[in-house]
């Protein structure tokens, strides 16, 4: 039976292993040991773009060849899908030739279409409900840095968007306290927050929405923002530069946090809104870090979901 990767909790079990193994992963290449990892020697993956990419697109790719796969970047305008064809039938079709499909969509909707109709794996590259493996390379970034990751506070400043739900919800399956400050009608998705604080019972952590941005950095062990305009939000630019004004993560905020606290951020950045420069670029900061591991997460999402 396939394995998919459209939300977190698609891999809540497998989540500590992935994490490990990434870390693993990397070690290996520091180390110089690359022709161990061809696990996905002769595997192929689809790689459906239908928004931009930097890292997410460069990092799947290169991941595939370094796993010893091969990857194909794959454009709507460049396919029949951009000139009408559906996608459960773009699915099907790719079922035939790859071993999994990576998909970034404008909506979730278009995601779980995907995968219900392809037959091999399909991974979330992001949509307007989640990010999961941007997640995944998150977490990692934090468990080398703290050494573990149970019992820590993040706190997330800014809007409740697709990278702050996939966030909440991992935070709560590695037992994480997860606090964000938003302003008010920008919190994260009501039923992932539902099942975001389920989880977080479970495994003895909270999940906390507020819209004081002290609040939730006091005594944070990880501080995280991202962009106040998310790709298809541009229309809203002007209302949203004044309603998160004041979720700025300068260096006032940060004083609130622990001394040792790791700043993060997804990237890009848009230096001097979301975040003062003072803050990306101190030494707390760990965003390229964060970045670098984006290609060791997803080696091993890849291997672990394809060889599933």
């Amino acid at each position: 039976m396939k394995k998919d990767l459209i939300s977190m909790v698609d891999i809540k079990e497998d989540l500590p292993d992935i994490i490990n193994l990434a870390i693993e992963m990397k070690r290996r290449q520091q180390m110089g040991e690359r022709e161990i990892q061809q696990v996905l020697k002769n595997r192929s993956l689809a790689m459906i773009f239908e928004k931009p990419s930097t890292r997410t697109r460069v990092s799947f790719e290169v991941a595939m060849t370094q796993l010893g796969g091969h990857a194909l970047y794959l454009s709507p305008r460049d396919m029949q899908l951009g000139r009408g064809e559906t996608i459960a039938d773009t699915a099907k079709v790719l079922s035939r030739y790859v071993d999994a499909i990576v998909y970034r969509a404008y909506k979730h909707e278009m995601m779980l279409e995907l995968a219900e109709n392809a037959t091999v794996p399909v991974i979330n590259a992001l949509d307007d409900m989640e990010h999961p493996c941007q997640i995944v390379a998150d977490l990692m970034t934090i468990k080398e840095k703290k050494g573990e990751l149970a019992g820590l506070k993040l706190a997330y400043v800014g809007d409740g968007n697709n990278v702050a739900n996939s966030l909440m919800l991992g935070a709560a399956i590695v037992g994480m306290d997860f606090y964000i400050a938003c302003p008010e009608g920008y919190e994260p998705d009501k039923d992932l927050t539902g099942m975001a604080k389920k989880i977080a019972n479970e495994s003895g952590s909270k999940v906390v929405i507020t819209h004081d941005p002290v609040e939730a950095v006091k005594d944070a062990d990880v501080v995280y923002t991202d962009v106040w305009v998310s790709m298809g939000d541009e229309e809203e630019k002007e209302k949203r530069m004044k309603v998160f004004k004041p979720y700025q993560v300068n260096e006032e905020l940060v004083k609130h946090a622990k001394p040792n606290y790791i700043f993060m951020h997804c990237l890009p950045a848009h230096r001097g809104l979301e975040v003062t420069n003072e803050v990306i670029d101190s030494r707390n900061s760990v965003v390229f870090d964060e970045a670098e591991n984006r290609l060791h997460a997803q080696k091993a999402i890849l291997a672990r979901i394809i060889k599933h």
